[in-house]
């Protein structure tokens, strides 16, 4: 058994070398520049205006009241932001600092300045190619504007991200965020992995059965709460640290540019580390160009695709360039990368992360805050996945109920799994499923460019935002 997962781990690791080597990272990157170029660089020229029609609009009732079988554009988007914002904004950042060093950083903001247009596209279109079932409900994403977009002779190419998507959905939407929860609440609580995979199975079970009603609601209230709870946390502890700004950005400046050689590598060898952590953290944290978010996107009752895409710059905007860049600022002015060992003198990246905190705030006030900020990161990624694995069977399915029904129940037993196990192999395999789903989703938005430039135009000539 032991040698057959290794055997397993060593293909895994083989492919996973490639789903988030250097050509992917590139090429998820490259995309976005091409897009922005194409849409005439929509995440400047309209940014205030997309600020004012985004988090302007939560201060004005929403005058539609009845959604029907679907959600009000803002739970469409904190489903999203739920998987989104999870616990590679604080493990996953960590570690491309350590690895990257601060240069990581700029290289990190570079994804995700373009990957707010990579995400704008991928909405455009899953709103614009969505489906309706016979209850009224609205399904898209990747796997719907590849057949109905791109033609149905490319229904093969949907078919492998949907099989992609379902099986992702199990490993880092599910087992490795309740390893997380459960880390958290033993930390915290005392609570043993067993009680609190029971108590996460069943939490999940009542809010995913309920269907994207239920959890756009359960989102609608977690995600903001956590999102704030963990900047305000952030900015204090910054501003504690205010001095040192400077010297930070200092860091990150000349890390990204730096063509030293590391640990007798090629010269420039520093650089390229860099950017590859930076790339690859950034695109993992934003999920821009993966094909996820756009799915839950597709389930708002806006009918115009723009008015709801808007939407994904902000979503890009708050994950990568501000929670992300808290994360950063943090290990960066706490001083723990000069730590002997680096990341290996820490039980887990999670860790190296609480003990900048710590190095900061008083007291252990600073590893309450990240074990909290873990637990509510984690469970907001459980549901939107549940979400976005419900509608990846769904297609596979042609939207057989029974099978939908089945996967909800598995999908919360598994939550057990996860919590009492360490899933690193599984968490591996999904991180490489994870990274295979932007190929057909990177060529569908390549096809169909054409397509979101038309509507981006056509939009913003009639409506300019106003």
């Amino acid at each position: 058994m032991e040698q057959l997962t290794a055997t397993i781990s060593e293909i895994n690791g083989v492919i996973n070398s490639f789903a988030w080597g250097p050509l992917m990272l590139l090429l998820l990157v490259g995309t976005g520049v091409y897009l922005t170029i194409r849409v005439r660089w929509l995440q400047v020229t309209h940014f205030g205006r997309i600020l004012k029609n985004t988090v302007g609009t939560l201060f004005v009732k929403d005058k539609k009241s009845d959604h029907g079988a679907n959600i009000p554009p803002f739970q469409a988007v904190t489903t999203a932001l739920a998987g989104t914002v999870g616990t590679g904004n604080i493990a996953g950042v960590t570690g491309a600092i350590f690895t990257g060093g601060p240069g990581a950083v700029f290289w990190m903001w570079v994804a995700a300045f373009f990957g707010m247009v990579t995400k704008y596209s991928e909405i455009v279109l899953a709103m614009k190619y969505r489906v309706k079932d016979e209850s009224g409900a609205y399904h898209g994403g990747p796997m719907y504007y590849i057949e109905n977009g791109i033609g149905k002779s490319w229904k093969w190419l949907a078919i492998i991200f949907s099989l992609l998507g379902g099986l992702a959905s199990f490993g880092i939407g599910n087992i490795a965020q309740s390893n997380e929860i459960s880390g958290a609440l033993q930390d915290l609580f005392h609570i043993s992995p067993l009680v609190a995979g029971i108590l996460i199975a069943v939490l999940v079970a009542l809010v995913t059965l309920g269907g994207i009603k239920r959890i756009g609601v359960v989102t609608s209230y977690l995600v903001p709460f956590m999102s704030i709870f963990y900047i305000l946390a952030g900015v204090i502890l910054i501003i504690m640290r205010v001095t040192e700004i400077p010297h930070a950005f200092a860091l990150i400046f000349s890390g990204a540019f730096s063509f030293k050689s590391v640990g007798g590598g090629l010269f420039g060898y520093a650089i390229m580390v860099a950017m590859k952590q930076g790339f690859a953290r950034g695109v993992f944290s934003n999920e821009a160009g993966l094909g996820s978010a756009p799915i839950a996107h597709a389930a708002s009752s806006t009918e115009e695709p723009c008015e709801q895409a808007i939407w994904g710059v902000f979503e890009v905007f708050i994950d990568t360039i501000v929670i992300c860049t808290i994360t950063s600022f943090a290990i960066i002015m706490s001083g723990v990368l000069d730590t002997a060992g680096g990341l290996d003198a820490f039980t887990s990246k999670g860790a190296a992360a609480v003990a900048a905190f710590n190095s900061i705030l008083p007291g252990t006030l600073g590893g309450t805050i990240i074990e909290l900020s873990l637990l509510f990161f984690a469970l907001s990624t459980i549901l939107s996945w549940a979400y976005y694995g419900e509608n990846c069977w769904l297609y596979l399915t042609n939207h057989n109920k029974t099978v939908v029904l089945i996967y909800k129940i598995v999908f919360s037993l598994v939550c057990i799994v996860g919590a009492v196990g360490s899933g690193t192999l599984m968490w591996d395999i999904a991180d490489t499923l994870n990274g295979l789903m932007a190929i057909p989703n990177l060529i569908a938005l390549l096809l169909l460019s054409g397509v979101v430039t038309t509507v981006t135009r056509e939009y913003f000539s009639k409506n300019m935002l106003k």
